[in-house]
């Protein structure tokens, strides 16, 4: 053998392990229809579930990243690119709507999602213990617990004569969120209003018109949307004065005057565990959907002081 040719030899057994080593890797797809921006502590919790099976970003594991930036409308694109590039397994983040935009570009590829409201009644799985299927996953049930929140708005303010909720009408759970809590506030006897944002125009334009009717508290829907724009909506509601009520600390940290749901880190870590099972061969069809067991109430004192408000409602179960 020619020395050119020992040498081309030798470089070509170098490389060829590595070229193993990376079609081997298995790929998760990861579809979330929020923007990238501000979700990175929620990333950070699913690769540590992954870490806890073994797995790592980058040195036995790649992940395809897709984010719809709010546009729900490109799910389906984004979910159907996933389902191209064959996938080992998607994780389904940011809520009901993207997990099922999952379910429908695929019924081979596990999908583990993560989601705010009912999984079976959304019709993505028929059991809670037994999925079936190639999904599974876990549920903050934050869309639930909706009318805790106004009651504890209410509780918070007890001489507020009018109640608003905010919805993104791009939501498809805003017409279900709109009625039940029109129906529990009916049932109560307060007055509510429903309000809808799409954009940062119509955000822009809700909280003036809340000002004007004079709205005495705002009850939030869980929205990647409204999440996104956490800041500016703890902004206009402190400049307005609308005690406001919200699903996730990070509102309240960000200056919401309060909020009540489960932590969505350690869901996320579960997530990440489960991903990492079926990548280790479980089947989906097999693992329990898993529900949270604490449910967090935060108050931000400086915002409730600057509204001239008590620290804290009445005690909670």
């Amino acid at each position: 053998m020619c020395r050119r040719a020992f040498i081309t030899a030798l470089a070509a057994a170098a490389v060829w392990p590595r070229l193993a080593r990376a079609q081997q890797m298995p790929v998760i797809g990861y579809l979330n229809g929020a923007p990238a921006a501000g979700w990175e502590v929620y990333v950070s919790a699913f690769l540590r579930g992954l870490a806890e099976t073994g797995y790592a970003e980058g040195k036995n594991l790649r992940i395809e990243y897709r984010w719809a930036d709010n546009q729900y409308d490109r799910l389906p694109g984004l979910a159907a690119d996933l389902v191209q590039r064959d996938v080992a397994v998607i994780f389904s983040d940011g809520g009901t709507v993207t997990a099922l935009t999952a379910q429908k570009a695929t019924n081979t590829i596990p999908v583990v999602f993560m989601t705010g409201g009912d999984p079976v009644k959304a019709g993505l799985i028929p059991s809670l213990n037994r999925p079936g299927g190639n999904l599974t996953g876990v549920t903050i049930i934050t869309d639930l617990v909706i009318i805790k929140r106004l009651e504890l708005l209410r509780e918070l303010l007890p001489r507020a004569n009018s109640f608003g909720l905010l919805l993104n009408p791009g939501n498809p759970n805003a017409a279900e969120r709109s009625a039940d809590v029109r129906a529990a506030a009916a049932a109560r006897g307060w007055p509510i209003t429903v309000f809808q944002a799409g954009s940062d125009r119509d955000v822009e334009a809700v909280f003036a018109t809340l000002a004007q009717q004079r709205i005495g508290g705002l009850v939030v829907q869980a929205d990647p949307f409204f999440f996104s724009r956490r800041d500016r909506l703890s902004e206009l509601a402190l400049r307005h004065a609308v005690p406001a009520v919200y699903e996730d600390r990070g509102y309240a940290e960000a200056g919401g005057l309060i909020s009540y749901g489960a932590n969505r880190i350690e869901p996320r870590r579960l997530a990440g565990v489960y991903t990492g099972r079926i990548l280790k061969g479980e089947k989906p069809a097999d693992l329990p959907v898993q529900q949270p067991t604490k449910f967090e109430l935060v108050i931000n004192l400086r915002t409730a002081k600057a509204l001239g408000l008590p620290s804290s409602p009445a005690p909670t179960r």
